[in-house]
């Protein structure tokens, strides 16, 4: 078997790799870095912005945001896949290509779930970094886009790099409206072989563990990294601004 293995990584590594580029579309592993690496950086931005809105004032803002993100999470992602590749094309009449299908479901996907990391972040800062911020005379806006979020986000990359991660793994999904990753090709490598399907799907799981592993690996090396930092400076950026402030304020 592991004879197979190897014959079948020799014989279909390029595939594999790329798909049928540059006689066909991008596909392989080069496809599925593309759109998770794609989804997630579109996804950020987008987390932020709702979980913003979520953590608003303004009823208007934070209940329809919270819905929405109630009900992505709720929804199983091949439903949201399907209903975006069989839905758009229904109600507008335009085909829309799969690759792009899937890379806008797992924006909103990745995207709620993202806005609950970045909204934990947030919230785990206490009151005390805004009141700080304020008390140096930000605004709200300011006192969120230049104190608060640099520490929440910053507080938040290894739960980012773990949701990257399910990313990865989810791309598998767009095997079904025919978008051509790595599974897709596996699956034609199956084709062809047709009496070595354990073999060919052992190669796919390997790949994607080795993968999804090293992430996981970089993501616990950086919850160290972060855990080491906040030892070391146990007092709040706000709380040393302050007390920066008030010494340069006494008279000499």
């Amino acid at each position: 078997m592991i004879g197979d293995i190897i014959k079948i990584v020799q014989d279909y590594w390029l595939l594999l790799l790329i798909g049928q580029y540059p006689n066909g579309p991008l596909g392989g592993l080069a496809a599925t870095i593309l759109l998770s690496v794609s989804a997630i950086a579109l996804a950020f931005p987008v987390s932020i912005l709702l979980a913003l809105a979520r953590l608003s004032k303004l009823p208007i803002l934070s209940w329809p945001v919270t819905a929405l993100v109630y009900f992505t999470r709720g929804v199983p992602l091949l439903m949201l896949i399907l209903w975006g590749y069989f839905l758009v094309p229904l109600l507008t009449g335009a085909s829309v290509p799969a690759f792009l299908t899937m890379l806008v479901t797992l924006v909103v996907y990745q995207g709620a779930f993202l806005s609950e990391v970045v909204r934990g972040g947030i919230v785990a800062l206490g009151q005390g970094q805004m009141e700080a911020a304020r008390a140096l005379g930000h605004s709200n806006l300011g006192a969120m886009r230049y104190v608060i979020l640099p520490q929440a986000l910053y507080n938040v990359i290894p739960s980012i790099i773990s949701v990257f991660v399910s990313t990865i793994k989810d791309t598998t999904l767009g095997y079904v409206i025919n978008v051509p990753d790595l599974t897709f090709a596996a699956s034609q490598i199956n084709n062809q072989l047709l009496t070595q399907p354990f073999q060919v799907f052992f190669i796919l799981a390997a790949v994607y563990y080795a993968i999804c592993w090293s992430l996981t690996l970089v993501a616990t090396m950086t919850e160290r990294h972060i855990t080491r930092k906040r030892a070391g400076a146990n007092i709040p950026i706000g709380a040393n601004v302050l007390k920066l402030e008030a010494l340069t304020d006494q008279p000499s």
